[in-house]
């Protein structure tokens, strides 16, 4: 009886390491805030990208780039870093449609970091159509840390039954 405890435990333990997701180390940069928001729709075209982090930036290795959804980049000016913030100047014009802001940026303390996120300009003054774009986000746990804990937890639960078996089996 006590094996089958044992084993309900560890599948239980293994079925919560499954649920419970990935959280970002303490220790390196976030993103804070950014203007334009993630996913905010405008009435006018933004005249700059404003992103803020939770610790200061390098300013030799920040990168910030606005693309539209046909994948072709926006004129912008080089990033300004002051801090924690890193704002471009949007020199291109814009169309209705959404548009993407990716940033690389690495903190003081040597951490890249990288991700992207989406943002809408429909202005019902202007005319045109920058279409949809559809982009991964690198802010969140990755497929690979997602599936890795899933082998480990099939692991766990193998290894639970076989002990479970081999004790049986000895009785």
């Amino acid at each position: 009886m006590r094996h089958r405890v044992r084993l309900g435990v560890a599948v239980l333990t293994a079925a919560l390491a499954l649920l419970v997701p990935g959280v970002p180390a303490q220790a390196h940069n976030t993103l804070r805030s950014a203007s334009p928001a993630r996913d905010a729709t405008l009435t006018s075209a933004p005249v700059e990208v404003t992103l803020e982090f939770m610790d200061e930036l390098d300013p030799a290795f920040a990168t910030v780039v606005l693309t539209g959804a046909d994948r072709r980049r926006i004129a912008t000016g080089d990033p300004v870093v002051a801090g924690a913030r890193s704002t471009v100047q949007v020199t291109g014009a814009m169309a209705n449609g959404t548009y993407t802001v990716a940033h690389r940026v690495v903190s003081v303390d040597g951490h890249p970091l990288q991700g992207s996120y989406l943002f809408t300009v429909a202005d019902p003054t202007a005319s045109g159509d920058a279409g949809v774009a559809t982009v991964e986000s690198h802010d969140g746990p990755g497929v690979g840390l997602l599936a890795a804990g899933g082998a480990l937890a099939a692991l766990a639960v193998a290894a639970a039954g076989l002990r479970w078996r081999r004790r049986r089996a000895g009785r």
